[in-house]
Parts: C-alpha cells; structure tokens; sequence
C-alpha cells in the first residue's frame, strides 16, 4: 500500500483526486498508475483503470489472474467491473468511499452479483493514511477555490 500511496502523492500534485494504484505478480510490482482524469479530460482514467491497462500490456494478456491489486480508495462501480473482467485474485484496499464505493460502501460488486469471477478483497489497509491525503486534498482544494 506504501507504494500506491506514492502514486497517490503523484496525482495530488497534479490536482488530481489521490488515488495511487498497483498491481502485483509474483511479490514484484508490474504496474503502477494514479488518477488522471483531469490531466487527460478522460472520465476512465481512474488509477485502477490505468493500472490494469498497463499490466495486460506488460503481461501480455488481459488476464490477471495471478495478480493483486493495491489502492488507496474504495473502487467505484466501473473499476471494480473492470477488476471482476481482467480477473484480477485479490484487491487491498486502503480506506472506503462512502460516495461512490462499490465494494461494501454505496453497493457491492464483488459480493452482491453472480458474476463469472470472484474477487477476493480486504478493506482499510493502511487506512488512516489513506483517507488523509483525500482529506488534505479536497480541504487545499476548498482553499484554492476561495
């Protein structure tokens, strides 16, 4: 989680909403993304989403299956499809989204459809450090607005 959380840092520099995520294989990270969605004007440019387009070309493949996800927040509804569909095993999550969480917060895509993959997951990884760098940015964020 160390790491997504300095994919994170990399997106709050840019102004972008600090989401930091890996994918892992074999203990060796295979790729690494943050949010850019603001940068590129691209809603699908979330770290997830980055992050396994950069692993099936790595890998060569669109499945996963081997790998592990870390991300500081809560995936939304189309990453989490998205994770369902590359197959990834397993996904760390670093704290919740009450807003737009798709993995226990608003609904639960992992859990609550017959879907043809099963993610396993965990919640609250690293947790407090996780949820502060979203509080700093959106409290700096109300500071440049004013």
């Amino acid at each position: 989680m160390k790491e997504a959380l300095k994919e994170a840092k990399k997106a709050y520099k840019k102004l972008e909403v600090p989401v930091g995520a890996i994918i892992v294989k074999d203990g060796e990270i295979i790729a690494r993304a943050h949010n850019l969605k603001e940068t590129k004007k691209d809603t699908t440019k979330h770290a997830e989403m980055l992050a396994i387009q950069r692993a099936s070309k790595k890998l060569g493949a669109w499945r996963l299956e081997e790998c592990e996800m870390y991300v500081t927040l809560e995936p939304c509804t189309m990453c989490a499809g998205a994770i369902i569909n590359s197959r990834i095993k397993k996904v760390y999550i670093g704290t919740k989204d009450p807003k737009a969480g798709a993995c226990g917060s608003v609904l639960n895509v992992f859990d609550d459809y017959k879907l043809n993959h099963k993610v396993e997951y965990e919640i609250d990884i690293m947790q407090k450090e996780c949820e502060k760098i979203l509080k700093d940015f959106f409290k700096e964020l109300r500071e440049l607005k004013k």
